[in-house]
């Protein structure tokens, strides 16, 4: 606000991205139907550009909404057509509608991508309402090409949706939106056949959906962190379940993260596995090995190993769960005897009394081991 004061520069445009995992999911009719609430209520509403679907009812919501003319552009002998915006620039809309943020210009327009298209306008402080798909996205690229054979050429920087102020899912299963193709509702009779069996079959569709609904999550994740920050919150946060498991004694870990995982995945949550290094004391090589294999295991269960080092294992425990926003904490039962607890205190006690908003899960030990020369208490 302050440079708005100073340079005369007009504030940013406000950005929504309508986001969806295939064609077909219902991105231009949802900000069509945006488009027509907003005039209802009396707002500056236009069409920028609106990709030629021929779908009769994403047609009929274009009626009675301003449009743009798009700008004719010849190129190797055709004429296309493209944004224009200068011309949007010169009308000056509160909301522009521009459809498929990935989409690649002619050559010859100002810009080499439509998102370049819409940074113009943004910064001009124009509103965007735009639309893309989740295959698109940079960071992804490689992901989708082996899910689906196929490399996105036209793609969009991730900061894009980084900096979006509301990103919005268009969601349909995998079935409908299949029974959306097979009757003809996306692309030409002719065309459907050859869709079904290259990219719209049905076992890509269910992973892209799922990019599409982790991208969604990913972002919401990442406004709850800026909020929690900004409003000095000092509380977990329940949004996405995080489970942290604690490993003492390496070789009896296994059982702690698998049932880690398996509580991390039947909430749909985030697995994290510590160990805390004493300093100054190098474990042996029979404890090297099973912290390999604990890293190992986690990883296979597609969860994060740290390793840490210090000298109060309670409190690196209660440091990281904080820091990670655990929901839950993972441990075995402690080692120690008791007259080590009087002496030096509980660990999982002190844990249990300092997070109270976390929920502790204490798991049984296995049968105890002999004792050997490594054996060190917990």
């Amino acid at each position: 606000m302050s440079g708005e004061a100073d340079t005369g520069a007009p504030a940013r445009g406000r950005h929504k991205i309508f986001l969806g995992y295939a064609a077909g999911v219902g991105k231009t009719y949802t900000m069509l139907a945006e488009a027509q609430r907003r005039a209802s209520r009396g707002e500056d509403v236009v069409i920028g550009y609106v990709e030629p679907h021929d779908r009769p009812e994403t047609i009929a919501l274009e009626a009675g909404l301003d449009a743009i003319p798009p700008k004719r552009v010849e190129y190797h002998g055709a004429v296309f057509e493209e944004l224009d915006t200068d011309a949007v620039l010169a009308r000056h809309p509160a909301w522009v509608l521009v459809d498929e943020l990935a989409h690649t210009n002619v050559p010859g327009t100002r810009h080499g991508k439509r998102w370049q298209s819409v940074e113009e306008l943004l910064d001009a402080g124009i509103n965007v309402i735009s639309t893309v798909n989740v295959q698109h996205f940079e960071s992804l690229n490689d992901v989708v090409a082996q899910i689906t054979g196929v490399c996105m050429r036209e793609t969009v920087p991730d900061r894009v949706l980084d900096e979006a102020d509301e990103v919005v899912l268009v969601d349909i299963t995998p079935e409908a939106l299949l029974n959306r193709l097979k009757r003809g509702v996306i692309y030409r009779p002719e065309k459907v056949e050859q869709a079904l069996s290259n990219f719209f079959r049905r076992g890509n569709l269910v992973a892209l959906r799922e990019l599409a609904l982790r991208k969604t999550a990913d972002e919401v994740d990442i406004e709850l962190e800026a909020f929690i920050e900004a409003h000095d919150v000092d509380k977990t946060w329940g949004a996405r379940d995080r489970v942290l498991v604690t490993i003492a004694r390496p070789h009896s870990a296994a059982k702690l993260v698998r049932r880690g995982y398996k509580m991390a995945r039947r909430m749909s949550g985030d697995l994290r596995v510590m160990h805390v290094r004493s300093p100054g004391v190098r474990p042996s090589g029979a404890e090297e090995a099973a912290l390999e294999d604990v890293r190992q295991l986690t990883e296979h269960f597609g969860g994060e190993y740290v390793e840490l080092t210090g000298d109060d294992p309670a409190e690196e425990i209660i440091r990281t769960a904080s820091a990670y926003q655990a929901t839950f904490i993972v441990m075995g039962q402690s080692a120690s005897s008791r007259m080590e607890e009087i002496f030096r205190g509980s660990i999982v006690n002190r844990i249990m009394r300092e997070t109270r908003n976390i929920d502790v899960v204490i798991v049984a030990s296995p049968e105890p081991e002999k004792k050997s020369a490594q054996q060190s208490p917990e």
